[in-house]
């Protein structure tokens, strides 16, 4: 298996369930993944510890997590996000679409093929790591 242990993986999702069992299966595959239960608590960690790819739930207590996905991009240029969701009706606003997001980077819970996922990581982490 490839070391992906330069990866960095923050999980924002107000669910603690969601939260462990995701950061959980991204450590067992090598990424070196963190956790937050909000917006601000993400943009609050972000200012101490840097972050390759953040893997969002839409619905957040407090600011959703398509403001917070503009609002890290804004202060984190280098950072790229995967939306995590809920919602079967999500669609990508224009502003997402602006920063480069596509719907291969939407993801419905539960996700399925976790493997999947970990490819959408992959793909998004700078090209010197994993």
């Amino acid at each position: 298996m490839a070391d992906y242990s330069s990866i960095r993986v923050l999980v924002i999702d107000d669910e603690p369930a969601i939260c462990t069992s995701l950061s959980a299966f991204l450590d067992d595959y090598g990424f070196r993944a963190s956790t937050a239960e909000s917006a601000e608590e993400a943009l609050d960690l972000m200012k101490n510890n840097t972050y390759d790819v953040c893997i969002v739930d839409m619905r957040l207590p407090g600011m959703s997590g398509e403001d917070l996905i503009l609002k890290a991009r804004e202060r984190y240029p280098d950072q790229r996000h995967i939306i995590y969701t809920g919602s079967i009706s999500y669609n990508l606003s224009d502003k997402l679409k602006e920063l480069g997001m596509r719907p291969e980077h939407v993801f419905l819970k539960p996700v399925r093929v976790l493997s999947l996922l970990v490819k959408c990581i992959k793909e998004l982490a700078p090209e010197d790591k994993g």
